[in-house]
């Protein structure tokens, strides 16, 4: 095999990964030292093929942190509802969707959840507690709601999910967030959901979309201020 022709393959099982959902939105994918020696590519190489990824949208990398897959990888492959719809919702739609949706969708994901589903929000809680920037602990924020909603194993439903974490996105979302960002506004919403992840554990559906409630109204009432 040639070396454009190894290259290419390296790049075909990442993609190939992505496209599975093997590795879902967030996940920390191998560094180019792992990539270099289970590949027998160069480190040059490796690097050169993930920073095409990058560019394309299918990944993003953090210094200090790692590399993970972009919150966009559907849209960018072409797997989620009308993208366009994300620019185009204000934060005050979004929160009206989200104050629906996610107390709604609480018994499926509680019926469906497998342990690897409670990992990966145990994860999410976890590195956002951690995240020494805004720009993180949202990125971990945004990513346990969608793995949660992956939780109930619903493609329409994660599809629809991956379309709220683009809005998410948006700069007026973010802008908002910054502005009503406060390190005890976000210790509270850690705990929040650690409680919401521990009634799901539990498969406690009455407190489970209690707290979910809670919480959304909470996150309202602080950026909307109603």
């Amino acid at each position: 095999m040639s070396f454009m022709d190894s290259a290419a393959a390296f790049e075909e099982s990442i993609l190939d990964n992505l496209k599975s959902r093997k590795w879902r939105a967030g996940h920390r994918i191998p560094t180019e030292r792992v990539f270099s020696a289970q590949s027998g590519l160069s480190r040059s190489t490796v690097r050169r093929v993930l920073a095409g990824l990058k560019a394309r949208g299918l990944i993003t990398q953090t210094v200090g942190s790692g590399t993970y897959v972009s919150a966009q990888v559907a849209e960018v492959l072409g797997g989620t509802p009308d993208a366009g719809a994300a620019h185009s919702t204000s934060p005050a739609e979004l929160m009206s969707a989200r104050l629906v949706l996610e107390p709604a969708i609480i018994d499926m994901v509680i019926g469906n959840a497998n342990s690897t589903d409670f990992a990966r929000m145990e994860e999410c809680c976890s590195k956002a507690e951690v995240a020494t920037t805004l720009e993180d602990f949202e990125r971990w924020d945004s990513m346990l709601h969608e793995v949660i909603a992956d939780a109930a194993h619903n493609a329409f439903i994660a599809s629809v999910f991956r379309l709220m974490n683009q809005a998410r996105s948006e700069a007026e979302w973010g802008m908002l967030k910054r502005r009503s960002a406060s390190p005890e506004r976000r210790l509270e919403y850690q705990q929040e959901h650690r409680a919401l992840v521990t009634a799901l554990k539990q498969r406690d559906g009455v407190q489970a979309k209690a707290l979910s409630t809670e919480h959304l109204v909470h996150v309202r009432r602080n950026m909307l201020g109603y």
